[in-house]
């Protein structure tokens, strides 16, 4: 697969298939290790930085130990095909800014991802659709196994998985779920929810993790601390709350029905409307218009969409996937026009414009 099949395929996890798929977009686990041989990134040479980069490539990729796995060299990618896996959360904003030599392997389904030469020598990440936690564990903890059967990691008895930020030293696992939240946001009962979560030292980020805003209503919620607990313990910790969650959002949803359904029903078409027969509209507007439609669809207010074309739509209407499925480079007001033209096609809308 090259990065024009990867543009235009939606990824298995945005499929919605999942456990909870109308409220929980996917689960996610990202495991932080080092390699002993050598110094952590930061400390790094550009040789030894090409060294580690050729070999995980070699006795993991080509190697055969990891089936079916893609190889980029983000290096060698352009701004835009750098944004385009930052969309897909294939890698973080810092590894497409970075410098130096660095790489992405990345499975066909894009259930598994490995981050090569990032803040750690290796970022490894499951993201399952829908509410998996536990699937998910078992299918990156069979791919940490089988990686450090052919590689030596930095490791200490007492402290665990070495790590460049200390934070997380220990298991260096990252749980994350990432929740639609649109009827808690509009019944302004998030904020309490944000600062129950925090006095658990669970954290909340946006769309694209640490240090990115809440978009479309959608949020990460992942655990603070990984020493001194065990993977299970950090699994069973955010999958013990999201249920909670989940019901807080769904008691919203119907007490929006149940209150105001006339009102909800406008605000739904509206969004559904102006998606479908807008000239030009921004990205932020876009998610902030889907996400009403995604709840009207759950909640039944909306019969002619499918949930997967809805979650297609929040990434494909993205810059960098809008400008390559468009095949040319865009300035902002031109993106907000194709993206505009883009929804009309897909969504069956006002198609013969003067704008197209």
């Amino acid at each position: 697969m090259n990065i024009d099949e990867l543009t235009r395929s939606p990824g298995e996890w945005l499929k919605g298939s999942g456990p909870e798929s109308d409220i929980v977009m996917s689960s996610r686990i990202r495991l932080a290790r080092n390699l002993a041989d050598f110094a952590f990134v930061g400390r790094l040479s550009r040789g030894d930085l090409s060294s580690i980069r050729d070999l995980v490539r070699a006795r993991l990729v080509e190697g055969g130990q990891c089936d079916h796995w893609m190889y980029f060299d983000v290096e060698a990618l352009d701004d835009l095909e750098r944004q385009l896996f930052v969309e897909r959360q294939l890698i973080s904003r810092e590894h497409a800014e970075a410098e130096g030599p660095r790489a992405v392997a990345v499975c066909a389904d894009e259930r598994a991802s490995l981050m090569i030469n990032e803040e750690d020598h290796l970022r490894v990440q499951v993201m399952h659709s829908g509410l998996d936690l536990e699937s998910a564990w078992e299918h990156i903890n069979a791919i940490d196994d089988e990686i450090e059967a052919h590689v030596t990691y930095a490791f200490k008895e007492r402290l665990g998985y070495l790590t460049a930020c200390p934070t997380n030293v220990g298991t260096g696992m990252r749980v994350s779920v990432m929740l639609h939240l649109p009827a808690l946001v509009i019944t302004r009962q998030i904020e309490r929810v944000f600062r129950s979560l925090q006095k658990i030292s669970l954290a909340v980020r946006g769309l694209y993790g640490e240090g990115s805003q809440a978009m479309g209503d959608f949020y990460q919620i992942s655990n603070q601390i990984t020493l001194g607990r065990s993977e299970q313990e950090l699994v069973r910790q955010v999958g013990d709350v999201v249920p909670v969650i989940i019901q807080y959002e769904r008691q919203a949803r119907e007490a929006l029905v149940r209150e105001g359904r006339k009102t909800l029903l406008d605000r739904v078409s509206r969004a559904y409307g102006i998606l479908r027969t807008a000239q030009k509209i921004s990205s932020e507007e876009t998610m902030h218009l889907l996400s009403s439609v995604r709840m009207g669809v759950n909640l039944g207010l909306i019969g002619d969409l499918e949930i997967a074309t809805l979650n297609e739509l929040f990434l494909r209407t993205q810059p960098a996937h809008l400008q390559r499925l468009s095949g040319s480079v865009l300035d902002t007001a031109d993106r907000n026009i194709e993206r505009a033209r883009y929804l009309r096609h897909k969504l069956g809308g006002d198609g013969d414009s003067e704008s197209e």
